[in-house]
């Protein structure tokens, strides 16, 4: 079995944590929805099923993440990653430029829309930008051809602030009905 996006993944969100709070050599917990692991690993699992295949992944990144603890509640499941998870990711990983410069947009106060989109552009000429009404999110970007990653980056303007969220494509299309 494939592995790669799932350890990827978490890596990702091990680095946007840390580019946002800081490095911290700690325990993490990172929770997943069983839809999510399914798309991730190309299974179709049910719990169980799913609660045997992480076992084998948690053998699989042993080496870089630690003795990762994968553990379930009502299809949710939660990944114990150890502080030599996260001393990893931060010593063999690095943030994009994108990622970077995201973060620190939108931790001042007075980022535009604009300014956002221009971090885009920054990366790639092969922008999408939408104006979404979800009642979540004012704006969807993301770059059409997946370079330099296939995320989608949803935006919430909030007064004189911006925020924002991402997701893989599969789970912008669940959690946010989108109609693509």
């Amino acid at each position: 079995m494939d592995f790669s996006k799932l350890e990827n993944n978490l890596t990702d969100v091990i680095i946007e944590e840390q580019l946002k709070l800081g490095y911290r050599k700690e325990v993490l917990r990172l929770y997943y929805p069983l839809l999510s692991l399914n798309r991730l690993l190309g299974t179709g699992c049910d719990v169980p099923q799913m609660s045997g295949i992480l076992e084998d992944f948690c053998q699989y990144a042993k080496e870089r993440l630690g003795s990762i603890r994968v553990t379930e509640r009502q299809g949710r499941f939660c990944f114990w990653i150890p502080e030599q998870g996260a001393e990893y990711v931060h010593e063999h990983m690095e943030g994009s430029g994108l990622l970077k410069s995201l973060i620190e947009a939108v931790s001042k106060h007075g980022t535009t829309i604009e300014d956002v989109l221009q971090i885009f552009y920054r990366c790639s000429s092969a922008v999408h930008m939408e104006k979404i009404q979800n009642g979540e999110f004012d704006y969807l970007i993301y770059f059409e051809n997946g370079e330099p990653d296939d995320y989608r980056y949803c935006i919430k303007e909030e007064g004189c602030h911006i925020s924002y969220h991402r997701f893989t494509p599969d789970d912008y299309k669940d959690f946010l009905f989108d109609a693509d």
